[in-house]
């Protein structure tokens, strides 16, 4: 009879853990919300949610971008320069949000170095991003999963920017937490009310999107990063050859997420203290 009754106790808790990380409503039918995404470089944006934030500016939602680094050192271009490639990448980013609904003015930059933020100053850093937090009081918060394999295991930008994020997070909702932001700047706490993780394992993930409708803009918007993909990696050219960017369009369509039939974006979504 214990065992039993301490069974019904487990499910029952799991079962309320369960319903408070829904949404009361699906992020991808918000309307006139304050969206704030995390990005370690620009590109994983777009790579991991490009579709869901077509979505969310159709809906006409308020959406912040927030990148990381500028993405400064992933070429293989042996004449490419640190500075030529940061500004790369930030036309890239550009071009991409213009396709999915966002403009330019919402894309804010960290400007940390890529692969360097991990060296950075981490008490400055998350309270640089607190302070973001509570400047744009967000309904929503979009970022990297902490908890994700290719995270926790191989990239240093990655795994800095998730968890530098989430403890930003917590304490942006606590007002002795950097309390100089309010005696100082007037920032009030703020608690965000909801939170979504994108580069989400398979057993993590419990929320998707159906991006059925905006797969092509998720497409487009990753062919927007040129110097992402081959052959502009090795060496640079500011466009596409139409052979090359229809196979490499077929090849990233093939690798979308698919679920019941339908292309869909991963998240593990969380409220409160990330019980979930």
């Amino acid at each position: 009879m214990v065992r039993t009754l301490r069974l019904i106790l487990i499910l029952a808790g799991a079962c309320a853990l369960s319903l408070l990380s829904q949404p009361q409503n699906r992020l991808e039918d918000l309307h006139g919300k304050t969206i704030l995404l995390f990005t370690p470089h620009p590109d994983d944006d777009t790579f991991c949610c490009a579709g869901t934030l077509a979505l969310l500016a159709k809906g006409g939602n308020h959406i912040h971008i927030v990148i990381y680094t500028n993405d400064d050192k992933g070429s293989y271009d042996p004449e490419m320069t640190s500075e030529h490639l940061a500004r790369i990448r930030m036309h890239e980013e550009e071009d991409a949000c213009r396709i999915l609904g966002i403009p330019k003015e919402s894309i804010s930059w960290l400007e940390y170095h890529d692969g360097m933020l991990e060296y950075a100053n981490t008490r400055d850093l998350v309270e640089e991003v607190t302070r973001v937090i509570r400047q744009v009081r967000p309904d929503v918060v979009l970022s990297i999963d902490p908890g994700t394999t290719y995270v926790r295991w191989h990239k240093t930008d990655h795994r800095m920017a998730a968890n530098n994020t989430l403890d930003a997070i917590r304490a942006a909702e606590w007002h002795l937490y950097f309390p100089n932001q309010l005696l100082h700047e007037g920032l009030q706490p703020w608690l965000v009310p909801q939170e979504f993780y994108y580069y989400v394992t398979d057993k993590d993930a419990n929320y998707w999107v159906n991006i059925d409708s905006v797969v092509e803009k998720k497409l487009d918007a990753a062919m927007a990063h040129v110097s992402q993909w081959e052959p502009s990696i090795h060496h640079y050219r500011p466009d596409w050859d139409k052979a090359d960017l229809e196979k490499t369009k077929a090849e990233l369509r093939a690798q979308i997420l698919k679920k019941d039939g339908h292309y869909v974006e991963a998240f593990r979504i969380t409220t409160g203290f990330n019980q979930e």
